[in-house]
């Protein structure tokens, strides 16, 4: 027994001159450390960097962590370096400067981080992207830097390199002894670095070369992730649960305008609409019952510390997505409160967006849905057509008709100024409209072919005819579908990207071979649905694809200088690993329900359950960012797992969310599919036709 007290004796002396792992100089809260502590690792930890410096023996490792970032950079005396070096210490200090005065910080904006030396830490080969995101660097170029940031083009890889663009040292080896930060990295989880896997690979590295020995670390923080891993499975609840979480989203951020902040936020941040961008709301805001309306959501820019910034700006297109939403969670959820919120959006909409000569019965804009509250005379018919489908399927679900009037003269608006060939061009104006009249653009010859602008309006008049028998509405739809097929792929025009466009042409093919089964008819469905399903993946999700670049719209990035100058796709070439749910996976996804109902082929089927699951997958999870918890970002890397994409789209970015277009059309099919339903199947149960003969003898007299 005796020896068995000695042997736990000397384990306790043996453990008490052990040295620990680290030396650390911290706050009392740092990512670092929490993740230091999960892997079990052992530190000691002290309140200044000269105590930590004078408390490590010879050869001791030692971590030197920002506590005075952003605000204070710290300055390391030439006694402390002669110190570490003396005592040759394995030192990572950060946010610290050298010079005898600290330059004052920079917020990165566009910059991104650039691996330069490929040899420091394992899967990050040279040039490989990171990012900071909005974080505060002291400026600088250094001879032995590791990692850099600057404005730089591509996806995963900075494809120009670094020769044409003025770049900071972001980390750097200073005098053999030091890795130095110039900026807090030990921050990762509170500013939301990305991706989650390359920067475990940089602390892999940073720790490695100051302990001396590998280091590989198993777990990580991250406070914003999506809800499920690629192989987690998911219980027969998990979409219907994507549906509480995706319209609980609308409150966590508070998007739905309340009287009660509207001016001190809203109205101070919109201005004229060229730079809607400001701070999220506060997390006591008031939330609206949707009578003011929905703001668009985050833009892709998260600052600093976490926190993303809102686009406060008013748009029509997403009140009519949103009430759509609001609606279809409503009735699947039992939720009448929802059901009020989509008939609050639908009245606002169609008396804020139609005011002034859009309300003018002998006005050529009359039924028109102006842009947004700042571009009223903008007429894009593809927002116009979303917006109208959105109030279609809130005012058919709640069974109410006093707006059917206003709906369907929204319709006509759109058709009157559609031309011979079924199409209406990129954009009207109302001065244009009031010099030429309507009569102008229903007689012209207009050709194009860019279904993510002419599409879905299409979709609209396939409705209307199915409710009124109008053969004009049928004739003009069809001769502009079978000119646009004609035309795939090398007349196509495209706006990010040519998935976007197959993407958005699926709608009105399904709609047309219900009004149409032809063999043609449903020929082009089948062969539409089949272009998009080339490019889906093993878990469901949809990669972008980029067309012809003499018929895009948004081309890639051509140099370092054009990044972020223009809107943009997510990728910079083919193959590149990301879905887009902004402009491609959203509409495919409601598209190829309504579709796989008409075609009626497993396959089909299959595809929009494997596209479902994905989604489900992705949804954001976030406590501590509680505004973007159920939300779908723009961009996910599907090898990464992770949130992540070239950023270059100015506002609209790889982490924008959107009220209409991502969170609608997403939430709206979840809920259609948990239902086992379609719009089009629920617009039929809505008898909007009886004010049809009035409304077209007031809009298409001769």
């Amino acid at each position: 027994m005796k020896y068995i007290y000695y042997y736990l004796l000397l384990l306790l002396v043996f453990a008490s001159c052990t040295s620990p792992d680290f030396y650390i100089c911290a706050p009392e809260e740092n990512n670092l450390l929490t993740v230091l502590e999960q892997e079990g690792m052992t530190f000691k930890k002290y309140t200044s960097a000269e105590e930590a410096i004078n408390a490590a023996p010879e050869s001791a490792s030692v971590l030197l962590l920002s506590q005075g970032y952003p605000k204070k950079a710290e300055t390391m005396s030439k006694e402390l370096l002669d110190k570490i070096e003396s005592k040759n210490l394995k030192v990572y200090a950060e946010f610290v400067s050298f010079a005898d005065t600290v330059s004052l910080p920079q917020a990165l904006t566009l910059e991104r981080v650039v691996v330069v030396d490929s040899t420091f830490a394992q899967e990050l080969p040279a040039m490989k992207l990171l990012t900071i995101n909005g974080s505060y660097v002291l400026p600088g170029k250094q001879e032995q830097t590791i990692l850099a940031v600057a404005k730089v083009a591509g996806m995963d890889k900075a494809v120009y390199g670094l020769k044409d663009t003025p770049y900071h040292s972001l980390l750097y080896r200073h005098n053999g002894h030091l890795l130095v930060a110039t900026s807090a990295l030990s921050h990762f989880a509170d500013a939301r670095f990305a991706p989650q896997e390359a920067w475990k690979s940089v602390w892999n590295g940073i720790l490695s070369e100051v302990a001396g020995r590998p280091v590989e670390l198993h777990s990580w923080l991250n406070y914003v992730k999506p809800m499920f891993g690629r192989d987690d499975a998911l219980s027969k609840q998990s979409r219907r649960q994507s549906v509480e979480k995706g319209i609980q989203w609308f409150y966590n951020g508070h998007f739905l305008v309340d009287n009660s902040w509207k001016k001190n936020w809203l109205d101070k941040y919109t201005s004229d609409g060229s730079k809607p961008f400001g701070p999220e709301l506060p997390r006591a805001a008031k939330d609206g019952d949707g009578s003011l309306g929905v703001l668009e959501g985050h833009c892709s820019f998260i600052y600093w510390n976490g926190i993303q910034q809102y686009r406060y700006w008013m748009r029509n297109d997403v009140q009519g997505e949103s009430s759509m939403a609001f609606a279809l969670a409503g009735r699947l959820l039992n939720r009448d409160d929802y059901c009020k919120v989509a008939s609050n959006l639908v009245e606002h909409s169609l008396d804020e967006y139609r005011d002034g000569p859009r309300s003018d019965p002998k006005s050529p804009s009359f039924g028109l849905l102006g842009w947004a509250l700042t571009h009223k005379g903008h007429y894009y018919q593809d927002d116009n057509a979303r917006s109208i489908l959105g109030m279609l399927a809130a005012t058919s679900i709640t069974n109410q008709h006093q707006w059917d009037r206003k709906i369907l003269e929204a319709i006509m608006g759109n058709f009157r100024t559609t031309g011979r060939n079924g199409f209406r061009g990129s954009l009207l104006f109302e001065e244009n409209l009031q010099k030429y009249g309507w009569k102008h653009y229903w007689n012209g010859d207009i050709v194009n072919p860019h279904p993510h602008l002419e599409s879905w309006i299409w979709a609209c008049y396939l409705y209307l005819y199915s409710k009124t028998g109008y053969e004009e509405l049928l004739t003009r739809t069809k001769k502009g579908i079978r000119l646009t097929m004609e035309a795939y792929p090398d007349k196509w025009q495209w706006t990010n990207g040519i998935q976007q466009e197959r993407a958005r042409m699926i709608l009105p093919l399904a709609w047309l071979a219900r009004i149409e089964p032809t063999e043609e008819h449903i020929g082009w469905l089948n062969f539409m649905i089949d272009e998009v399903l080339k490019s889906q993946v093993a878990c469901g999700a949809i990669r972008e694809e980029l067309g012809d670049a003499s018929t895009g719209w948004y081309n890639k990035a051509k140099s370092n200088e054009e990044y972020g100058k223009f809107e943009a796709p997510l990728i910079h070439d083919n193959g590149d690993p990301v879905a887009d749910m902004l402009y491609t996976s959203n509409f495919a996804f409601f598209a190829l329900n309504e579709a796989a109902s008409v075609t009626k082929r497993p396959e089909h089927r299959a595809a929009v359950q494997k596209l479902s699951d994905f989604l489900t997958r992705i949804q954001v999870q976030s406590e501590k960012f509680k505004s973007v918890d159920g939300a779908w970002f723009r961009a996910f890397d599907y090898d990464e797992w992770d949130y992540w994409a070239s950023n270059a789209d100015a506002g609209w970015g790889a982490w924008c969310t959107l009220t209409g277009w991502i969170q609608s059309w997403i939430v709206g099919t979840q809920a259609l599919l948990e239902m086992d339903t379609t719009l089009w199947d629920i617009l039929q149960t809505h008898a909007i036709e009886s004010e049809w003969e009035q409304v077209k003898k007031e809009m298409l007299e001769e």
